[in-house]
């Protein structure tokens, strides 16, 4: 017989039931979680989200001010910006970089100095900062990257100013150079300011006006698409130029000293006594400062470095040196202010000097000596044995106190750095320095400029310049004028004020500029080889600085004395001497005698600057 399906209908109805209500709280719950969730992004989240969104596709992007050009007192060009395209690659979005670079290497020349430089600018920057390949590309390469840019993710050529130097050698030393900004650097600036920008001044000028010549960067919002490219710019704050500056130099008269040193390692420095203004500053060897825009490679510096004539080394601001008989016009001025000596006084020279009780002998440079002498003869024939006595009278303390006022044994605060401050030396400076007493001895050898006695080329113009200028003393600088964005010229403001040496008598100023006028125009000065028919005088006065010293009895023979343990040969001068506008020092490593080396150096510059083109005001 067959079963009967039956049905619990009543249990189904009410199993069918709660499953509807499970399922419409269910629905419900998610309902009510995305109006919650939409709620929250729209209106709670929306300034927050928003600006996430704003952010994916605007970006800021800093603009690099233009670098301000540098000319001298003429005008003429000595550091301006020039347009060049140059390789960049971001490194975080290349995969394999050795491959991409052997890949560029087909479309553009890249050698092997780029890819160290290259290479060590990845290890300097972050990962997302262009790092530079190539700089430089030509029309051609800039053609080729172009057509297959696709390839290459990651890789832009940019079309930058590049920093350039049209004199090259002529006045590196002074104007200093551009480089890549380094670590040491981005420690030092506001790295707001600096944000597009890829370089800094690292030495003289470029250095030291570093603020005025930068200028203020610029800020621009741009669209970008998903790849990252720009689509548009929505808005955009131009960058702030940096400002021009003009130097005191006269390219000209660098020339001129550059080519009046020839071969011969040593430092030229002049000054207007006026107003300090430095005319020309030389020291050679010499450097090209192009080489250092985009990183010099480590061959090319090696061979700087190791170069016997030290062309880094900037002689003119670091080198020190006995500043030998160009010291005794000074000496023979503190003597006359101090009442150790009168012009007219004379002594006998008879070629050395003793002190008593020692029979140990000073020599003058001249064998048989001078004879009678007096402060005027001893300033023309730079007689030791006037100033040996003459020093033993003042005592190197009194001299110490008056010739410091000149600024010698200082620096001399010109607006460029790396600035020796020279030796004035003391009682109280050898007893700090080396702790022992003073000898009697070493006060003579400091009357004719040697011993501890130690100045730099620039001490040397500035102190003549003063001289020459009846003590009146001038910061000496290179700056003249910065030219605002209004173009307004904004003249030189000194740090130090001009200061002058209290005089006790007018007569004892003219007697010393009297002996140097002799130096040169006298029938038995030692300069009076650069003398001629020019229609002004010079007041100079040589010096020959001893390099090795002599055992007491012998004799110096030049000719059979290596180079390098040569004496040094100095001349300073100013003219016109009745009214200076030029001072000027010359120093010559190893060049032997003042008079017929370095003399007609100063000799060259001096009539060129007063004979030549004339100077701009």
């Amino acid at each position: 017989m067959p079963q009967l399906d039956l049905k619990d209908h009543i249990r189904e109805t009410h199993l069918f039931t709660n499953r509807t209500i499970v399922a419409l709280v269910g629905i419900i719950l998610v309902i009510l979680i995305i109006i919650t969730r939409m709620v929250y992004l729209q209106v709670i989240g929306h300034e927050h989200y928003s600006a996430l969104s704003q952010n994916n596709r605007v970006g800021i992007v800093p603009l690099p001010p233009i670098r301000g050009q540098i000319h001298d007192r003429n005008g003429i060009l000595l550091a301006q910006n020039q347009p060049s395209f140059s390789l960049e690659i971001v490194a975080e979005q290349v995969k394999n970089m050795d491959l991409l670079i052997t890949q560029l290497a087909e479309l553009v020349e890249v050698s092997d100095r780029d890819i160290d430089r290259f290479k060590e600018q990845l290890h300097q920057q972050r990962r997302f900062q262009p790092a530079t390949l190539r700089f430089r590309l030509n029309e051609t390469e800039v053609a080729r990257l172009a057509v297959n840019r696709h390839r290459f993710p990651g890789v832009e050529v940019q079309a930058r100013l590049v920093r350039h130097y049209p004199q090259a050698a002529l006045a590196a030393h002074a104007i200093g150079y551009v480089g890549r900004i380094s670590e040491k650097d981005m420690g030092e600036i506001d790295v707001a300011n600096y944000a597009a920008t890829t370089h800094i001044g690292k030495q003289g000028i470029e250095k030291s006006y570093e603020k005025v010549l930068h200028g203020t960067v610029g800020y621009q919002r741009v669209e970008t698409n998903a790849f990252g490219r720009m689509v548009r710019v929505l808005d955009r704050i131009e960058p702030i130029p940096g400002k021009n500056i003009v130097l005191t130099l006269d390219v000209e008269l660098q020339r001129v000293a550059r080519e009046a040193m020839g071969e011969e390692a040593g430092a030229v420095v002049a000054i207007n006594p006026k107003n300090g203004e430095v005319l020309t500053l030389v020291s050679t060897g010499d450097f090209d400062p192009n080489l250092f825009i985009n990183g010099i490679d480590r061959k090319s510096y090696k061979e700087l470095q190791e170069s016997p004539s030290r062309p880094l080394f900037n002689r003119a601001l670091q080198g020190q040196y006995p500043p030998g008989s160009t010291f005794k016009p000074f000496v023979a001025l503190a003597g006359q202010e101090l009442g150790a000596v009168d012009a007219n006084h004379t002594i006998f020279c008879r070629g050395w000097y003793s002190l008593k009780g020692s029979s140990h002998r000073y020599r003058d440079w001249k064998k048989d000596g001078h004879g009678p002498t007096d402060l005027k003869k001893a300033v023309t024939e730079s007689c030791d044995v006037y100033f040996y006595e003459l020093a033993q009278a003042l005592g190197v303390d009194r001299l110490h106190d008056y010739l410091i006022q000149f600024g010698f044994g200082k620096s001399t605060g010109i607006d460029i750095a790396g600035e020796a401050s020279g030796i004035l030396p003391s009682t109280r400076w050898k007893r700090k320095t080396y702790n022992k007493p003073w000898y009697l001895g070493e006060t003579l050898i400091t009357g004719i400029g040697q011993g501890f006695t130690l100045t730099t080329p620039l001490q040397l113009a500035v102190t003549t310049a003063t001289l020459a200028n009846g003590g009146q003393y001038h910061q000496p600088h290179l700056l003249k004028q910065i030219a605002d964005t209004q173009t307004k010229l904004l003249p030189f403001v000194p740090e130090h004020p001009s200061t002058t040496i209290k005089k006790v008598n007018e007569r004892h100023w003219k007697a010393v500029i009297d002996g140097m006028i002799n130096v040169v125009h006298g029938d038995r000065g030692t300069a009076r080889r650069i003398a001629h028919d020019q229609p002004y005088q010079i007041g100079g006065k040589t010096g020959t600085a001893q390099v090795a010293s002599i055992k007491q009895g012998a004799k110096y023979n030049e000719e059979m004395t290596p180079k390098h343990l040569r004496d040094h040969a100095l001349f300073v001068a100013f003219a016109p001497a009745d009214n200076p506008t030029i001072a000027i020092a010359v120093i010559v490593e190893n060049g032997g005698h003042g008079g017929s080396v370095a003399a007609p150096v100063a000799g060259a510059v001096i009539d060129h600057y007063l004979l030549g083109a004339a100077p701009a005001p």
